[in-house]
């Protein structure tokens, strides 16, 4: 495992995290009573808001397994990884590959820590950690560079990560980047929240995320394709994630009724 956080940066528990709220949506113990509160008060307003976290992680463990199964991709970067949940990417990857290859980066101190204790692979592949922010594409791939072998395809992971990051931000610089320095062969694994199926609902959850402090952009599904530019989409294209490739799931219970407001999708690199 390998982290470049600094010594002395410390948790702030004094406002909301997406990476700690998104913990505390799927069931998790790591966050703080702030993060509790905007994801009581998101819930309150949108109580399908756990159900789409829920659908998002088996998004991106069905696009592994995809991927690992049936592309003979071998190495992920993973941005964006927040707080590990079992099954993570690496254990799903190595447990069929066990010679994988995995990389995940967030800049949250919490995430570091529970990184550093839960997220080791197998001793065949890789697994490690990069403290980094995702605004710094060049610095990402940089460190990277040190475990992935970029003259091979590595699945770039960009889950739930984009809708924090608005276009005046540098969300398109920062997929082009990523994606510009990755090898014909490599792919890009998706997903990104949008307003198209309950646009009053949503907009009532970007309101309240913005009280916290915390930004936050619906897309629609030209928005969400546009990511993919120069990139060949595989079947299904891009669809709420609850849609993609139902048949790779592996212990989903069932989501129940309503519309999951997150398109995802594969797209690869010729």
């Amino acid at each position: 495992m390998t982290g470049t956080e600094p010594e002395f940066q410390r948790i702030d528990t004094s406002k909301p995290h997406p990476a700690r709220v998104y913990d505390w949506f799927l069931g998790g113990k790591d966050n703080y009573p702030v993060d509790e509160q905007l994801g009581r008060h998101i819930t309150a307003l949108d109580p399908g808001a756990p159900r789409t976290a829920r659908a998002n992680r088996w998004f991106m463990q069905r696009a592994t397994r995809l991927l690992v199964r049936q592309s003979g991709i071998r190495q992920f970067l993973d941005v964006g990884t927040g707080i590990p949940t079992a099954p993570n990417l690496h254990q799903i990857a190595q447990s069929t590959a066990p010679d994988a290859r995995i990389v995940y980066v967030d800049n949250d101190p919490i995430v570091l820590a529970h990184a550093a204790a839960l997220l080791h692979g197998t001793p065949e592949g890789a697994t490690e950690y990069l403290q980094a922010d995702a605004r710094e594409p060049l610095t990402i791939l940089e460190q990277a560079a040190h475990v992935l072998d970029f003259d091979r395809p590595i699945a770039l992971s960009l889950i739930a990560l984009l809708h924090f990051i608005s276009d005046e931000d540098g969300a398109h610089e920062l997929v082009d980047t990523l994606i510009d320095a990755l090898a014909p062969g490599s792919c890009l694994v998706l997903s990104a929240m949008t307003a198209d199926f309950e646009r009053e609902k949503v907009e009532r959850g970007i309101a309240a995320y913005a009280a916290g402090g915390v930004t936050l952009v619906a897309r629609s599904h030209a928005e969400v394709s546009g990511f993919f530019k120069g990139l060949e989409p595989i079947e299904p294209g891009i669809v709420s994630v609850a849609d993609w490739h139902p048949e790779l799931a592996e212990g989903e219970a069932p989501l129940g009724e309503g519309p999951i407001s997150l398109y995802g999708g594969i797209g690869f690199k010729a």
